[in-house]
């Protein structure tokens, strides 16, 4: 009998991880501030639940995908939250970007009320999750996290085990440094290319099939070159939230990143362009405006 995996917050990442579970035959029990994302849930076959507390009270370990630091904080200590439930023995897989400090608060009050929490990000696009193309970074407890092996396989392609609580963060920062810097680089290398005459498709085939292409290239390219961006697999004002978080921690270690912060840029002119709620993949409409690109 696989173990009943309660999941908290079911936004684009936390409906496709319940969705791949589901269909991997765990049972699964769901809470989010929005109805309509429970309702999603109960239609695949997912249980609802009212509020955190009943989550944890209903699962053997439960999955928080959140947007916010504010939003970890209500899931912990809110009146209906984690530690209201009282349940001992309880692990909880953190897999939101958030500030290391506010995962290590979390950490320290669910470990005085017998709970463990595990810091777990993950890599890949809300596109990527439903297809389970997604990476976890597993830290926290090492024999807590081996158990929960058989959950992180139900909804992603591979897990790493990368050390002690908070270690998961530090690497998940490494990861969107890079996919903040290739995603802009991609729109840099499309709108190079259209305004050099070249086909926005035949960029895409081309250049996937060579030295030059990138994971980002491959998953975003396809938006670029449609120039559609209202379907969001991570919007631009969420990843403009993990920039600022990146940006501090590397300020912290006094470690500079050059790259991150000229990239930072282009996502900060595609809030001003009122693209916030857009896919990150609207950077290359921000660049073919800078260039003068109109497509017909």
């Amino acid at each position: 009998m696989k173990r009943k995996v309660g999941m908290i917050g079911l936004g684009i990442m936390g409906s496709a991880m319940s969705a791949n579970l589901l269909k991997e035959g765990f049972p699964v029990i769901g809470y989010d501030i929005d109805p309509e994302r429970v309702k999603a849930l109960v239609r695949e076959k997912g249980v609802a639940a009212a509020s955190c507390r009943e989550v944890a009270a209903e699962a053997d370990v439960v999955i928080t995908s959140l947007p916010s630091v504010e939003a970890l904080q209500n899931v912990v200590h809110g009146k209906n939250g984690l530690i209201a439930s009282t349940k001992k023995d309880l692990v909880v897989i953190e897999t939101s970007t958030l500030t290391l400090e506010a995962k290590q608060e979390a950490f320290e009050a669910l470990k005085d009320v017998g709970v463990d929490l595990l810091d777990c990000p993950l890599s890949g696009t809300g596109a990527q999750a439903v297809l389970k193309d997604i990476v976890v970074y597993a830290s926290g407890n090492r024999q807590i996290c081996e158990g929960c092996m058989p959950v992180f396989d139900g909804f992603a392609r591979a897990n790493y085990y990368v050390g002690e609580f908070g270690m998961g963060s530090k690497m998940k920062f490494v990861a969107n440094l890079l996919v903040t810097i290739h995603n802009v680089s991609a729109a840099e290398a499309f709108v190079l290319g259209m305004k050099s005459g070249l086909h926005p498709d035949m960029i895409l085939k081309a250049i996937s099939d060579g030295g030059g292409t990138s994971r980002m290239f491959e998953v975003r390219g396809p938006l670029m070159v449609a120039g559609k961006y209202d379907e969001p697999t991570m919007k631009v004002d969420m990843h403009q939230k993990d920039i600022g978080i990146i940006t501090a921690f590397a300020k912290e270690l006094q470690c500079p990143t050059p790259l991150l912060s000229a990239a930072a840029q282009i996502y900060t002119a595609a809030l001003a362009n009122g693209r916030a709620k857009q896919d990150t993949a609207s950077v290359c409409a921000v660049l073919e405006e800078m260039a003068g690109i109109k497509r017909g």
